[in-house]
């Protein structure tokens, strides 16, 4: 029995390219109904593939056709079928964040890397930290903060001098960007049943965007954030260059 393939691709001439050789040699189904789904570009087109198909059981495959490619295969356009049947399955879960804002809204989004709050004005940002419910850090003055799941650890977390966390790991890592008080504050390792509620101190003189991959929030002042066990994200990896090989991979380089 043949392979049902969707083909996406993003806006890049060189994933269009890739888009258009690929679809004329395999064809090209419907999302839905689809046995997998390849999804050409990226880094960032992988994660928005993830997040607009996070209701469709196919995996996806990723194919590189952009720069870092971490979460992406290497693009081959011959042998794709025998790939996609030998291919390892990775499966994980996003964060969710809730961002309450100045004016009383209140804005929802899931994160597959991290939940990044940023500082948004020219004075550093002051945040409380709880997590469950006990205040932890009473003050964290600092650029911004994050908390990134394994996945995205390698991302903005690992450019912030986060650790690196392995895949199967039921942990998630809380990092601060340019920390000045407390000033050797570099972070914390929690279990992923953490709920983390950062608050928003002297909102007006020092405001705060929140980001859930990229999605933005501006005049944030309390944001919470757990991880989504209800929802999964299937990503395929030809054997031998899954996740957990290139988190370990990544850290000796």
């Amino acid at each position: 029995m043949s392979l049902r393939i969707a083909f996406t691709a993003s806006e890049a001439p060189i994933a269009q390219s890739a888009n258009a050789a690929l679809t004329a040699k395999y064809g090209d189904h419907a999302e839905q109904g689809a046995d997998v789904i390849v999804a050409l570009g990226g880094d960032g087109f992988m994660l928005q593939t993830l997040h607009r198909t996070q209701s469709n059981p196919a995996p996806v495959y990723g194919m590189n056709r952009g720069t870092v490619g971490f979460l992406m295969n290497e693009y081959n356009a011959a042998g794709l079928i025998e790939r996609l049947n030998a291919a390892e399955e990775e499966v994980i879960n996003p964060l969710s964040m809730k961002a309450v804002c100045q004016d009383g809204s209140e804005h929802k989004a899931l994160a597959i890397n991290e939940v990044s709050l940023l500082r948004a004005g020219p004075q550093a940002a002051r945040l409380r930290i709880s997590v469950d419910g006990r205040v932890r850090m009473a003050e964290l003055v600092c650029d911004g903060a994050l908390v990134a799941t394994p996945a995205g650890s390698t991302a903005y977390n690992f450019s912030a001098h986060g650790p690196i966390l392995p895949i199967g790991a039921d942990v998630l890592a809380m990092t601060a960007m340019a920390a000045f008080r407390p000033r050797r504050w570099r972070g914390a390792l929690l279990p992923k049943t953490a709920e983390v509620r950062f608050e928003v101190l002297d909102p007006d003189k020092r405001p705060v965007m929140a980001e859930a991959d990229a999605r933005a929030v501006q005049d944030v002042v309390t944001v919470d954030i757990r991880s989504e066990p209800s929802i999964a994200h299937r990503i395929l990896f030809d054997p031998g260059h899954g996740l957990e090989e290139r988190l370990i991979r990544e850290q000796f380089v």
